[in-house]
């Protein structure tokens, strides 16, 4: 297993949509053990298939509830069944997120409080999550990653200046930026 680098903000594979996994293969089994060392590595809660350059609807995801129970796994071709949030802003105590395509920053953004996703895993036998909560956004954002979408995407016009002076400054926001967990170490 290997920790890839992760693309940053500006990045094509970031910016389009992802395309369906045909078969599982010995290169995809390698990938997805390769995206479970860099999510750890990172560390972070998900990662996407295109967060590491390779554009194909794949995610890994790992949480830990209150309670220390375990949630982690892989989902091949996902589909995403939500309803829409809530309307209001969001509350930046509650409801905000980071992203390691945007590393070391945290904006508050507005999601769906349930959703469930259907997909398969990697022996290909249908997956079916539904779930709320912290889980519900880890799945949203990373489905979203597989749409060519990053969470700072959808932030407000105020949030949403700042991301551009933090990329500008940072040198992000264009193609071949990458970094890797544990070697490289970034602001923020």
């Amino acid at each position: 297993m290997a920790v890839l680098p992760i693309r940053i903000m500006g990045d094509p594979v970031l910016h389009s949509p992802a395309s369906p996994v045909e078969s599982v293969t010995e290169e995809i089994r390698t990938l997805v053990d390769d995206m479970f060392e860099t999510m750890d590595a990172a560390p972070g809660v998900g990662l996407a298939a295109p967060q590491v350059g390779v554009p194909l609807r794949i995610f890994t995801y790992t949480y830990e509830d209150d309670d220390g129970n375990p949630w982690r796994g892989v989902i091949l071709n996902p589909q995403l069944w939500m309803r829409p949030p809530e309307p209001g802003a969001p509350d930046p105590d509650e409801e905000s997120e980071g992203c390691l395509s945007f590393p070391g920053e945290r904006f508050p953004l507005r999601r769906s409080d349930e959703v469930r996703v259907h997909g398969t895993d990697l022996e290909g036998k249908p997956v079916q999550i539904q779930v709320d909560g912290w889980r519900a956004r880890i799945l949203q954002h990373e489905f979203d990653h597989l749409d060519g979408v990053l969470y700072i995407d959808r932030l407000d016009d105020g949030d949403w200046k700042t991301v551009q002076k933090i990329a500008r400054k940072r040198g992000w926001g264009r193609p071949g930026v990458a970094w890797t967990p544990g070697v490289d170490h970034l602001e923020g």
